[in-house]
Parts: C-alpha cells; structure tokens; sequence
C-alpha cells in the first residue's frame, strides 16, 4: 500500500488517476446504508470503478459549462456524493458541496451558498431532486442544470476526451460560523495535497517509518459537506490507498453504536468525530452491541471541530477499555476550513494531556496551573505544532506573546486557503495579516487570523475560546466555553452561554437545552445547582438561565451552537422556554 506523505502529483484529478492505476481492483470506498435496512447494505466501488464513474460525471459536465465554473453537489450522504464532488474537479468545475436540505424545509444556509456561487450545475440523485428543484429557481442569474448521478451510464467504455486545464481552486468550502454569515473558502488542490500529507505525518510519526499500517481502514459517518468529513472521509482514503467504511451522520445519530461497531469490524481503523459523537457513543453503546468486536487495533479517533473535554475523554476511554481500546487512541486535535482543515494534533503513543488552568488567572489572560488539585477550568492539550507553523499574537500589537500569555492563533503555509470566494474585504481582514516584529525563522506574512483564542503552554496549543464571543461581566473577561461545559454537566444538552446588555454594562444569560428527563418541580433544582456551579467555579453571578427542550439552539453547519444568533434569540424572546410557567 503506497504511502503518500509527499505529494508527488500536483492535483487532485492525477491523484486519483495514479491511484486507480496502482490499485485498480482494491476496494475504494463502502456505504453502508442503515436507512434501507437497520441491518446495513454495504455498496463498494473499487478505485477503477471510482475513476471511471468520476470520469463520466466530468464527461457530461463538459456539455454543461466550462473550466472554472462552479458545480453545486446537493444530495444525501453517498457514493453518489463522493462521485458528484470528483467528477465536478475532474471537468475543472470548482465543486461546491452543501448539506442536503431536511425534508420540506428551506435551508437559507443552501439559498445563500448558491446565490454567493452562481453554479452552472447542481449534482444531485433522482430520490431527491424534485425536492430540491426549487433552489435552482434564484433571481437575478442562471438556473442551473440539475445532473442525477446515480442515472448516467457507468456501463458504457468512455470516448477519449482532450486533456482540461484545470483552475487553482478545487472547490468551495462553506463555512457558518457562529458570529458571522457563511463564506465560501477557497480552497486549490495544493491546499488539499499540503495538508492531507502534513495530517498523515502528524498522526502516524509514531508508527513504524512514519507510515499507517498496511491494514488500515477509514471509518467515518461525518458529513461529506463538512470540511473534516470531506477530508477524512474522501481524501485520505485516496492519498492512502486504503479502503473507506462509510455512513450517514443520520445512521449514527439514529444508532451511535454503529460507528463502534465498524470501529471494532476493520483494522487499524482511522476515524474522526466531534466531542459530542465520543459523548453519544458513551451513552448509547450496549455491551451486546460490542459482542465480538475488538478495538484494539483502533490507530487514530480524531476528536475535533469543538472543544474537547476532559471528562469526554476519559468517560469514553473507560467505557471501551473493555473492549481493547488504547487510551492512546483519541487524538484531540485542532483544524479549520480557513486552513483546509488540519493545524495540529497529539501525539500519539499515550493519553492526551490534561491541565487544570488557574481561572482567575485565565479571565487575565494568562495560563497558570492551578495550585489545587481539581480546582480551576480544564483544558485539553491540542499537541506540539509539527507540520504546520503557528504562533499566538496579541491581536492589538500584533506581536508575538511568550508561552503562557493568551493570544490570537495565526497560522502560515500552504495549507491556508487562498481566502473567501467574492469577499475580498474579508479575505484582507482575515488572510493578510503582518507580524509587526517577527521573531527569528518567523514570516512577517501573510498570516491567516483565525479568531481563536489561545495559549503555548508547556509546548502544547491549548484553545480557550472565539475572540468575538469573549464575555466580558463586570469587567471581567470569561470564556463561554467553560461556563457551557460547567452547565452541560447539569443538563445533558447543548449550551449557550451569552451576554446581554444591562445598562451600561453587561449580564450573564446561559440557554441550556434540557435533555435529562426531570419532573417540572425540579426545574428549580437544576437552576439552583447551575447557578451555585457558575458562580463557584467561575466567579460570575448568573442573570438568567433559560431552560429550552432539546433542538432549540441554533446550529453552525458543523454542529456547534451559533451564539450571536441565540442572543438575538433571547432578546426577542423567542426561545420555547420549559421554565415559563413556574
């Protein structure tokens, strides 16, 4: 099985060309569908069949539009997806894949995305594409032709074609985030070759020649819209050489057991998930469920795309240590699609790195540990910057901070995408930054300014939070990642800690989706404990807590909770609050 930690092709069409050469006849990628039958029907393509299929889909592009133009990928998580997504940078097309809208609801995260990309062609399947027909009808520009994969001819040999001078950009990475409307990144086939190679490196420098074992499986159920999953889930499988064990995020959500269970069924398993999927599995994982699997060879659980929490961790490590699970195995990691997805990771061969952080020295704006044992907030080490070349910066100086001083995370190389897509004001906010005294073997720029806080500490990345969504409560810094993860362990659910203004200054509002069933005579009690929990741990007196059911908090299209959106929420007072009448 070859091992690409260098690139030695240029794009993403020749790397899959080269691989479906070498291994023609080995498995590709399988979906397994647990929607058809709870039992899953596995469909494998092998990478000739993958190749060709690609080919066919960039065949009738062609007769569609041009180099450049761009082809929205609008369908359920499948093989049909992942043959949509490279056929589209097979043409030269600049693919664009978005999530599939829930049934018979309008997605404005979609209508956005395809009013900002003005696509020639929306690839999707025949199941579907009356139900998203509608998103083509935009004003003010070209519908565009709808293609159903899954009813072209793959049967058929195809007519030699003339070799297409594909573009820099490859596709279009949406992003939402949670203070600002979505964005389209723009990311090259350079980015994706750099830091898929710089990933691999990383996560396997502790193997044997720095290379994944022979036996390796990637295991995913993460959507392939999302910047991780399209990453993990379609692009290592190819840069490896190793077949791929999919499903939809639908199938794990519905089954979280399932994702374990594929974990134990394949060796050298590679996969990647939020903290929340490590959570679920905890949770809604029978032992009859794991009857007969082994998890001992798991090499690599990417646990990213939010904040890691330590109890997570090792919650997660003792439930499956039965099961031969190495505490080595989760990998708190650190990635964004401004830097097409990977920044850093533990290093693996033993538990990710656990310290507890004096908070009032943190709220400062300095990392110190805590001198009481089980005293202060935690934080998860996201590893020694390796491959990639990042720096914490005061974002008003713009110099560099010393180790324990929080900063701003800037990232440099060739992984960093080359901006958003028609946002050139954007683009020079975020992707230029200048260093105004680097330091030695320090570009000066440009710098990529991720709006993340964090902090060097002992070597390691830890992040503290978003620069924009920094509380500040009787002129008092706090971090509402901390005070979320205090309240989720009271409430089970999603949280969203925010303020609001009180005068001339600001109070503190916690929205928490209540998911433990309590008798309504108990909502006092969990508001008390909530209440006595925040101003203990972090100092601050809480103003309100809204208690609302589960699925009330809106969501980034990577599942975190977009929290500008829900204080615009809370001051409408459109929240279905479950304390209402008490």
């Amino acid at each position: 099985m070859p091992a690409l930690t260098a690139p030695t092709v240029t794009t993403i069409p020749a790397l899959l060309a080269d691989r479906a050469q070498q291994q023609p006849d080995d498995d590709a990628y399988t979906f397994f569908d647990y929607e058809a039958d709870p039992a899953g029907i596995a469909e494998t393509l092998t990478w000739s069949e993958v190749h060709h299929r690609v080919r066919v889909v960039a065949a009738k592009l062609a007769t569609l539009g041009s180099p450049g133009d761009r082809a929205v990928v609008l369908a359920p998580q499948g093989l049909e997806y992942i043959i949509g997504f490279l056929g589209a940078i097979e043409a030269g097309f600049i693919a664009v894949p978005l999530t599939m809208p829930q049934l018979r609801q309008h997605d404005e995260r979609v209508t956005g995305a395809m009013k900002d990309s003005q696509p020639v062609a929306v690839l999707t399947t025949s199941a579907v594409v009356d139900d998203i027909r509608h998103y083509g009808q935009l004003d003010r520009q070209r519908a565009p032709k709808f293609l159903e994969v899954d009813t072209l001819d793959f049967d058929s040999p195809l007519r030699p074609t003339a070799p297409v001078a594909l573009p820099k950009t490859a596709y279009l990475q949406y992003t939402s985030g949670s203070t600002r409307l979505p964005a389209g990144v723009v990311v090259s086939h350079r980015n994706v070759l750099v830091n898929v190679a710089e990933l691999l490196t990383d996560y396997y420098e502790a193997y044997p020649d720095g290379r994944a074992p022979e036996d390796t499986t990637v295991v995913s159920w993460l959507p392939f819209y999302h910047d991780m999953g399209l990453i993990v889930g379609v692009f290592i499988p190819i840069m490896l050489g190793t077949p791929a064990a999919l499903m939809s995020p639908i199938s794990f959500m519905q089954k979280p057991s399932r994702w374990m269970q594929l974990l134990g069924s394949h060796p050298s398993a590679f996969t990647a998930a939020p903290n929340f999927a490590f959570e679920l599995a905890v949770k809604r994982t029978s032992d009859d469920d794991m009857a007969g699997k082994d998890l001992s060879t798991v090499a690599v659980m990417i646990n990213g795309a939010e904040r890691v929490h330590g109890t997570t961790v090792r919650r997660f490590n003792e439930r499956f240590a039965a099961f031969g699970l190495s505490d080595a195995a989760m990998r708190p990691s650190y990635g964004l699609a401004e830097a097409t997805v990977y920044v850093v990771a533990t290093a693996g061969g033993r538990p990710p790195t656990s310290v507890r952080f004096d908070y009032e020295k943190l709220a400062a704006g300095q990392a110190v540990r805590s001198e009481v044992a089980d005293d202060g907030t935690e934080q998860i080490g996201l590893g020694v910057p390796r491959t990639t070349t990042v720096r914490v910066v005061d974002p008003q100086t713009l110099t560099e901070n010393p180790a324990g001083t929080i900063g701003e995370v800037w990232l440099h190389g060739e992984h960093v995408a080359g901006g958003y897509y028609q946002n050139p004001e954007l683009t020079q906010k975020l992707f230029s930054g200048q260093l105004a005294e680097p330091s030695a073997d320090t570009p000066k720029g440009p710098w990529l300014r991720t709006g993340d806080l964090g902090v060097m500490f002992d070597d390691e990345l830890f992040i503290v939070g978003r620069i924009k969504d920094l509380l500040i409560v009787d002129g008092r810094n706090h971090y509402p990642d901390d005070i979320e993860g205090t309240v989720a362990e009271f409430t089970g659910g999603r949280v969203a800690a925010i303020s609001v203004p009180d005068g001339a200054s600001e109070k503190l509002v916690v929205i928490a989706e209540l998911k433990k069933q309590v008798d309504p005579a108990q909502l006092d009690a969990v508001t008390q404990q909530v209440t006595s929990a925040i101003s203990m741990t972090h100092s601050v007196r809480l103003a309100d807590f809204a208690l609302v059911p589960p699925g009330s908090l809106p969501l980034t299209t990577s599942g975190k909770v977009r929290r500008a959106m829900s204080a615009d929420l809370y001051r409408d007072n459109k929240f279905n609050r479950l304390d209402a009448t008490r």
